[in-house]
């Protein structure tokens, strides 16, 4: 029996703990036709590697993201998984060779995070130290500044797992149903089928000015961007795709605060409750709302068997 894929990385908004609510919204026409996939904002793929498990009637995935380094990872895994294993097994024999020392721990550390940032490393080399950072790096965090450099500090992890050799297989093996795009999201229009299913995980809008993790890329996911989503999925209704899209509960934080309420007044909006794992404060971190918004009525959804 092979091995189930699972995220290979640390995600800040992963949605692992959300698969269930997902679940139980998921569009009825796919439960046994043969569907397409499309996923405009990867991330750490939780509910791509879900989907992949659970239907076998997902004839092709897309997914897409606007981070080079993100998709560039993806792209290695699908085509060169063993290239990629053996530099992360040196990396975390090396890594873990430091556990007691720890100045020595932190200078590997940041000469590996200025190797990544000079970007010089060919595409295997570069996805190891992608992946090197997010298990290494404070909370699993992957933040940018305006130069496109990661600037996310050491972590306090004593021997943290770098080279997961089995589940990075298990992801290869998923990854060869799966197009890898990096781009604006609008682009996956193009790779539509009769029967297509979006499931948009965009960068949240910020629940106070301190809770951003905008900076995932260089340019920033304002609220000019979080419109020009709702028009995108306007555009996908009018083409009769399917399609799902999980955001912030902005009016859980300020009850005044209808910002997405209005933004998708047409469509149908649930509010579920998820699990923040990712903060710097531990206090802040626990159970809150987010927003599941769908283009379908839940009498019309998915029930697994």
């Amino acid at each position: 029996m092979k091995n189930k894929a699972k995220p290979f990385l640390k995600w800040a908004g992963g949605k692992t703990q959300l698969i269930q609510e997902i679940q139980s919204s998921l569009p009825i026409q796919i439960k046994s036709d043969k569907f397409t996939y499309i996923e405009p904002f990867v991330g750490s793929g939780a509910i791509l590697f879900w989907m992949i498990n659970e239907f076998p009637n997902l004839e092709k995935a897309v997914i897409n993201d606007v981070n080079t380094d993100l998709i560039n990872t993806y792209r290695t895994i699908s085509s060169k998984p063993y290239e990629l294993i053996s530099i992360l097994e040196t990396l975390q024999n090396e890594y873990h060779s430091l556990v007691d020392d720890q100045d020595k721990k932190k200078e590997y550390y940041y000469n590996k995070r200025k190797l990544f940032n000079n970007r010089e490393s060919e595409q295997s080399g570069q996805a190891a130290l992608f992946i090197f950072l997010n298990r290494t790096c404070f909370n699993g965090l992957y933040r940018v500044n305006r130069k496109n450099e990661f600037n996310v500090p050491m972590g306090s992890y004593k021997q943290p797992t770098i080279c997961n050799a089995e589940n990075l297989l298990a992801v290869h093996n998923a990854l060869q149903k799966v197009e890898i795009l990096c781009g604006d999201f609008e682009e996956t229009i193009n790779y539509t089928s009769d029967n297509s299913f979006f499931y948009f995980d965009p960068p949240y809008k910020p629940l106070s000015e301190t809770s951003s993790f905008n900076s995932y890329a260089k340019d920033e996911f304002n609220d000019l961007e979080q419109i020009r989503l709702r028009d995108f999925c306007q555009k996908l209704e009018d083409l009769d795709h399917n399609w799902m899209l999980s955001n912030s509960d902005v009016k859980g934080k300020n009850p005044d605060d209808n910002f997405f309420d209005d933004l998708y007044a047409n469509f149908f909006i649930e509010r579920v409750e998820a699990k923040r794992s990712i903060n710097a404060n531990p206090s802040k971190r626990g159970k809150l709302n987010e927003l599941l918004i769908t283009n379908y009525s839940y009498e019309e959804t998915y029930e697994p068997a």
